[in-house]
């Protein structure tokens, strides 16, 4: 049975969903208005790989990704590019969906904007002021009322004396508890309102993923995801705001992935240290930045370095040499009685542990590589599709990058043709000579029976 750590828990539990055969879940998306960065690259990624092995598993799986489409950081930015809010976000959706296609990440069944679910978001709000959960303030904003929400901690385990013990010495007048958040923000000149019976305004943060969760998978469903940057508060308010409206639980599962690490430093714009996805996919190829995240558990920290990307690169490339060798045959499906199905089986049923199941294919490649087997290799490959990896043709993968050699494909054909020819002369010393000139470009040729194919070394 698949197991899955539960953040609110904080130990690993069966799955069970609550409707047979059907998983519903929830996952933060992006704040659109910037480019993604490594960061953003794992969630994307670590999400769509749990959506792939629920559906391995034979759930059909019901996924929503929000778009965070107005902030203050959002309004800011468009106003110092003398834009419009939309023009900016449209902008960078788009930018997010090219980074996410190149990753191999699946669209998500839905994708909500948040100025598209205000409603949803005056309705809760609504239900919370009921029942005295919020209050409106002086200054118009309305505020959730942390102290009425008894179970205000549960997912980061923060009592509110801790909380208290932390809160910093400049609070807003305006709360009624320095603890309390904002669900509604009163309008000000130049920025976008919505009418509201609260008067006009638009929505606080948190406010809006309990709205769009709900419009897509109902008050409560089975999994909600996330980085762990997310945990405290934001996740913590969604519970105390759905909970809060509705008397009954909001999520069974919290999952949240580790932070991503740059040479053993928080990644950070002060620090120099912040890669965007595009300035990684512009040195390595996608599917590599793929191998490498899904190549460690998700819940531990990831730590970025040009040499752990390399030895992405190489690890990558050692299977699809291996798929190269000995082409995989056609399965319809996978047998999960096969040995090592079953071990790649139990590592992914193992609070999706991925970093177990790459060692699992490793162990696929040996055998194949000793034993040429068709079937062995069609196992190879239909296990790493679950990982979104290794569905390329080989050479397609073990040739990229040859430009960097200052020469081309097309080159490095007519070059093997030029041995050929010389070694049917018997001019092996020309054959020679060819083959350590490419060898010395970063090209390595490899003679098999009728034909010779050529990598990247």
């Amino acid at each position: 049975m698949l197991q899955i750590h539960n953040s609110l828990t904080r130990q690993k539990q069966p799955f069970i969903p609550l409707e047979p055969g059907k998983v519903r879940m929830y996952v933060c998306g992006m704040t659109v208005y910037d480019y993604c960065h490594i960061g953003h690259a794992r969630v994307m990624v670590v999400f769509d790989v749990i959506r792939r092995w629920l559906r391995a598993s034979g759930f059909a799986v019901q996924y929503v990704r929000n778009i965070t489409d107005i902030d203050d950081k959002i309004i800011r930015r468009a106003s110092e590019n003398r834009e419009t809010i939309q023009q900016l976000t449209d902008r960078f959706i788009a930018f997010m969906d090219e980074d996410a296609a190149a990753l191999g990440v699946e669209k998500p069944d839905h994708e909500p904007r948040a100025t598209e679910h205000v409603q949803g978001m005056l309705h809760i709000i609504d239900a919370l002021m009921r029942k005295r959960l919020a209050y409106r303030a002086d200054n118009g904003d309305v505020y959730y009322s942390v102290r009425g929400f008894p179970e205000y901690g549960k997912l980061s385990g923060k009592s509110l004396e801790d909380l208290r013990a932390g809160e910093r010495v400049n609070v807003d007048p305006n709360k009624q508890d320095p603890l309390d958040f904002v669900l509604w923000k009163a309008a000000k000149p130049g920025e976008p309102a919505w009418d509201s019976p609260l008067g006009r305004g638009r929505p606080g943060w948190h406010i809006e993923c309990s709205a769009m969760s709900e419009h897509f998978l109902g008050e409560h469903f089975d999994i909600h995801g996330g980085g762990q940057d997310l945990l405290f508060p934001h996740h913590e308010n969604e519970i105390a705001q759905s909970e809060g409206a509705h008397d009954h639980p909001f999520v069974n599962y919290w999952v949240h992935n580790g932070f991503v690490r740059v040479d053993n430093e928080k990644m950070s714009k002060s620090l120099g240290n912040f890669f965007t996805v595009r300035d990684v996919l512009a040195r390595y190829d996608a599917e590599v930045v793929r191998f490498f995240i899904v190549r460690a558990h998700y819940r531990s920290p990831l730590n970025y370095s040009d040499q752990h990307l390399d030895d992405a690169r190489a690890g990558l490339k050692r299977l699809y040499t291996t798929l190269r060798e000995t082409p995989a045959a056609v399965i319809a499906q996978i047998d999960w009685s096969n040995p090592l199905a079953a071990r790649f089986k139990a590592a992914m049923d193992d609070d999706f542990n991925t970093a177990d199941a790459v060692s699992v294919l490793f162990e696929i490649a040996g055998e194949v590589n000793r034993t040429r087997d068709a079937r062995s290799a069609a196992l190879l490959k239909a296990l790493a599709g679950i990982l979104g990896i290794l569905q390329r043709a080989p050479d397609a993968f073990l040739q990229l990058g040859s430009g960097e050699s200052g020469v081309d494909p097309a080159q490095i054909e007519q070059l093997i043709e030029q041995r050929k020819a010389a070694r049917k002369a018997k001019d092996f010393a020309e054959a020679d000579r060819i083959r350590k000139d490419l060898e010395d470009k970063g090209v390595l040729l490899e003679d098999t029976a009728g034909s010779t194919l050529w990598r990247r070394k």
